[in-house]
């Protein structure tokens, strides 16, 4: 299982807070969207060269577990 922690941040300062991959403005939630409206892995790579498929996977992950605690956030 991918450690969510190790590539997603929270950070007043950017994106209002959302949670974001590390080190960019790429937010959890722009991710899901991409991949409810049928984007895959490849052409989310593709349209943002920053992310790899461990750091979808980790926001997959980070969703998963925030929506768990009741914390869609």
């Amino acid at each position: 299982m991918i450690d969510s922690n190790e590539w997603i941040e929270c950070r007043p300062e950017v994106m209002r807070g959302k949670p974001c991959i590390k080190g960019t403005r790429i937010t959890v939630e722009s991710i899901l969207e991409m991949l409810s409206s049928g984007m895959s892995y490849a052409e989310i790579i593709s349209d943002f060269p920053s992310l790899n498929e461990i750091k979808i996977r980790a926001a997959l992950g980070y969703a998963a577990n925030n929506l768990s605690k009741g914390d869609a956030a």
